[in-house]
């Protein structure tokens, strides 16, 4: 019998054996359930036939000819992926919609023998679930910011804290991207689909008795939008502000971004893209300073230059104090004990 259900809580999904994409391997790239693995019944290319011959020409032809494609393709997974798959395999299967593509797979499934799930309305309800989650009502988390300029080392010091246990939400990780001019990392970014369910798995998996710490970001990750949700909750946050001095914030960076720095094309690129209010005589200085490999005197001028300013324009916890980053076990005491101040102002002294 096939079992039919719209339950997409991670606590469902993790009940089942295996989450099974049948979409084309498009569909899924765009976005797909966290542990999903893709076994379309048909791919890209032979949608795209099935769906021309349909239109242009017989849909009994169009139907007879997907059916083999499809009928091939099953075959292909049973003896393939799902070779090793015993007697009990439970597996959850979906489309788009919860429409042929899956009741095709389900059906061939439940012959063989396994108890098999469909997800009603297919990825469709998934979807519903992230938007009403992450844009239609309040986050419902308690975030505490980790604020302070570029360089002071808030990505790594977020690490730590997860580390020792402070709950954490690494929001340039899950968009694979470092936030800034600079930040692309290897393999690119998620579509705004993909990151928005991420984002939705990575909160569902969180505590929202207790603090939840973020680092400060804008409304975008590179050419990422942050959730109404998140965003809303990120502006209301109190932040705990950190700093570092100036020449440990360059060794920052130089680290942090050594791959860009690596890459003369792409930190000249970086270069030309700065905002027009830079004179044109002070880009082509760092430009040159690129060229020449100079990256420490580069890294200190868009540091006092570029990132400073361009921070203190946003008024971010304006007049706090400075705190060192690697206070850490200041910091953890804080989260720890943190009871909604507006900020959490962290200075050498203590103070």
């Amino acid at each position: 019998m096939i079992r039919r259900t719209t339950d997409v809580s991670l606590a469902a999904l993790a009940a089942y054996d295996a989450i099974i994409d049948v979409r084309s391997p498009s569909e899924f790239a765009e976005d797909h359930l966290p542990g999903a693995i893709n076994l379309p019944v048909l791919d890209d290319a032979q949608r795209a036939e099935v769906g021309t011959e349909y239109v242009q020409g017989s849909k009994f032809l169009a139907r007879r000819h997907g059916a083999a494609l499809v009928a091939r393709n099953i075959a292909a997974h049973l003896e393939g992926a799902l070779a090793d798959c015993g007697g009990g395999f439970r597996p959850l299967v979906h489309c788009w919609r919860g429409g042929q593509r899956s009741a095709a797979m389900a059906t061939v499934m439940d012959q063989v023998g396994w108890p098999v799930t469909v997800l009603d309305g297919g990825h469709r309800t998934w979807r519903r679930a992230v938007v009403d989650r992450l844009h239609d009502r309040p986050l419902g988390l308690n975030l505490i910011l980790l604020d302070g300029p570029t360089g002071c080392g808030k990505t790594a010091l977020l690490g730590e804290l997860t580390a020792r246990g402070v709950q954490t939400l690494d929001l340039e990780g899950l968009a694979n991207h470092r936030g800034s001019l600079f930040g692309a990392l290897p393999g690119g970014q998620p579509s705004q689909k993909l990151f928005e369910s991420r984002l939705f798995t990575a909160i569902e998996a969180l505590d929202a008795t207790r603090p939840v710490v973020v680092e400060a970001e804008s409304s975008k990750i590179g050419r990422l939008v942050l959730p109404k949700s998140i965003w809303e909750a990120m502006r209301a946050a109190p932040a705990i502000v950190v700093t570092a001095p100036l020449e440990r914030r360059i060794d920052h960076v130089l680290t942090d971004y050594a791959d860009i720095g690596a890459d003369p094309a792409a930190l000249d690129y970086a270069l030309t893209r700065l905002p027009r209010h830079h004179a044109k005589a002070t880009v082509d200085g760092w430009r040159a300073l690129a060229a020449a490999g100079d990256l420490r005197p580069l890294a200190r001028a868009l540091i006092e230059d570029h990132y400073d300013p361009a921070y203190a324009r946003g008024n971010r916890m304006a007049g706090a104090t400075a705190s060192d980053a690697r206070d850490l076990d200041r910091i953890v005491a804080l989260i720890a004990g943190f009871a909604g101040q507006a900020a959490l102002r962290l200075g050498p002294d203590g103070g």
